[in-house]
């Protein structure tokens, strides 16, 4: 169904006309989420989907938005949970950075609503609109009255890696963040900090040069400090 609906109304729209106003303002995300998401016409050349001969026109963009926008609104509904170890040369400890998500949304379960695609710059557009439960607007509400931080990181990765790299781009995006609000603040670096976030901004992805480009604006809070018990 939604694919016949994605195929049926790909169209050229004059999108950008008129929208100045509109992203002055910064939307509620507070019960619906609506964010726009967009994927590339045809797969970069060495990854497996170019290979794929039996694939329809539209399966490759439609199938890559389906990746994409779960993997965002989950963080921005549930978030992330993170690891993070300073690099430091004095104690030959090398950065390490992992993140988790808190809960997955499946791309399965329907919850994720797909609409008005249109066809600009060689990408697929469309926007994505997820409904919060009475449950997950108490939790962003929460959030929202917590004293948490704001921060804001960019992080880049190669488009050769497909979807991974929107991944790995947003992964280095929170790095940056947490590592540029965490520094300033610890007078000797820690041994470990643990925390949690959640997207509170629109996601924004590009390209530039071959790479992803992803800016992401999170609501953090630290869970635990790790301090060395000796140098």
């Amino acid at each position: 169904m939604e694919k016949r609906i994605f195929q049926s109304a790909v169209v050229f729209l004059i999108f950008i006309a008129g929208s100045a106003g509109l992203f002055a303002q910064v939307p509620d995300y507070t019960e619906n989420i609506r964010i726009h998401t967009w994927a590339e016409l045809d797969a970069y050349p060495g990854l497996k989907e170019a290979q794929d001969l039996t694939s329809g026109q539209w399966d490759y963009p439609i199938n890559r938005i389906k990746q994409v926008a779960p993997f965002l609104i989950e963080g921005m509904v549930y978030g992330w949970n993170f690891t993070y170890t300073p690099y430091d040369r004095l104690r030959n400890v090398k950065e390490y950075f992992e993140i988790t998500p808190i809960k997955a949304i499946s791309a399965a379960d329907g919850k994720i609503h797909y609409e008005s695609p249109w066809i600009q710059d060689n990408k697929l557009h469309c926007w994505a609109s997820f409904k919060r439960t009475e449950g997950q607007i108490w939790t962003y509400r929460q959030w929202q009255s917590l004293a948490t931080q704001k921060i804001k990181g960019y992080g880049k990765a190669s488009i050769k890696l497909g979807f991974d790299g929107i991944t790995e781009a947003s992964k280095e995006a929170l790095k940056s963040a947490v590592r540029a609000h965490y520094r300033p603040l610890e007078k000797n670096k820690p041994k470990e900090i643990f925390g949690k976030v959640i997207i509170y901004k629109e996601p924004k992805i590009g390209i530039t040069e071959g790479q992803y480009i992803v800016e992401l604006d999170f609501f953090l809070e630290s869970t635990r400090i790790v301090k060395y018990s000796a140098f």
